[in-house]
């Protein structure tokens, strides 16, 4: 089974697969930071952010002394925003505890903040040749699709079973290959909802295909409503147009970012920002409601536009004003820079 798997996915995957993403090269960073990218994101969302990203910091060390500001402003618009947070601490790792060089071995790996067992596997297998195995989405795809295993692939026993299976299927050789080859698979043949078994190399014992079960593995996570919230995000203005932004904490929903001001709700807005900020402001009419879905609940905003007459003398170093073009350069959250752009 283990040789089988291994010598029909490595040739597919030399003809079939894909050869000319940015991160195809020779360059731990390039492959360290499109694995943390490619967390829960799609690769055609990820590339453009990736060639933005490596313009903007080359290599470890540049990333590693970048302002935490920059990085996040460079981030702004892939959520998961620790995601950023946990790459710019590993940058910094790297650079204290391994000298500037990306250690090879998949536990040191592992141990960088924000590199998970699975990601910390394919950098050592992409970079180093290491035979290690992954199991990102896309695999648990295509194996509990081809090993017909059920359950929510994310519950700790089917992902035990899941792990055991990946490593008794390690080719001993050429596992840069395959395991491009299981991530090509599962992206472009074994999709979610309309896989294309005719161009499959492993139906010949696939188990879903034999037994009818593509669309029913894997097992769906089970439903529960999300939670609703709602905010008010005030969009305050100065006499000479700059707004009013405010850092968020450094944990969180948009950890660290600069995003607008909120409040409750719309009535208690003006005695919220005379509280906090020492300045009246006159608000207009709420603007329509829109929702921003999160993992774990909607959030519904209710948009408040409102300016001030007198200058607004700010007491910390967590809030500021900022003109349009300054403000875009933050990182700023992907519905705060939607009202941005339609403030503008």
């Amino acid at each position: 089974m283990k040789s089988s798997l291994a010598a029909r996915l490595i040739p597919w995957q030399r003809e079939y697969g894909r050869h000319d993403l940015p991160w195809q090269v020779a360059d731990p960073y390039y492959v360290w930071l499109s694995e943390v990218m490619l967390q829960q994101t799609q690769v055609a969302t990820v590339i453009p952010y990736f060639l933005r990203f490596i313009e903007r910091f080359p290599d470890v060390a540049s990333l590693a002394a970048a302002a935490p500001d920059d990085v996040l402003a460079a981030w702004s618009g892939l959520g998961y925003y620790s995601r950023a947070r946990n790459l710019h601490r590993a940058a910094q790792e790297v650079m204290d505890r391994f000298a500037g060089v990306f250690p090879s071995s998949p536990d040191e790996l592992a141990q960088l903040p924000g590199v998970g067992r699975s990601t910390a596997a394919a950098i050592a297998a992409f970079s180093f040749g290491a035979n290690a195995a992954i199991l990102d989405g896309n695999v648990k795809r295509v194996l509990t699709r081809w090993a017909g295993i059920s359950g929510w692939p994310s519950e700790k026993a089917v992902e035990n079973r899941l792990w055991q299976l990946a490593e008794s299927l390690l080719p001993t050789g050429n596992v840069d290959a395959y395991t491009q080859g299981l991530m090509d698979l599962g992206s472009l043949v074994c999709t979610r909802s309309k896989p294309n078994c005719k161009a499959c190399p492993l139906t010949a014992d696939c188990v879903a295909l034999a037994t009818g079960q593509q669309k029913l593995l894997p097992t769906p996570k089970p439903r529960k409503a999300l939670p609703e919230r709602h905010t008010v995000l005030l969009l305050i203005r100065q006499a000479d147009g700059r707004i009013l932004l405010e850092r968020r904490p450094p944990t969180g929903i948009w950890g660290g970012l600069w995003s607008l001001p909120e409040a409750a709700d719309t009535l208690s807005a003006a005695a919220l920002c005379q509280r906090l900020f020492g300045f009246d402001v006159d608000f207009d009419p709420a603007g329509a409601d829109f929702v921003h879905v999160f993992t774990h609940f909607r959030l519904t905003i209710t948009p408040l536009s409102g300016r001030i007459h007198q200058a607004g003398n700010l007491a910390d170093s967590h809030t500021g004003w900022f003109g349009l073009a300054e403000a875009r350069a933050l990182g700023l959250p992907a519905p705060v820079r939607r009202l941005l752009d339609i403030a503008q």
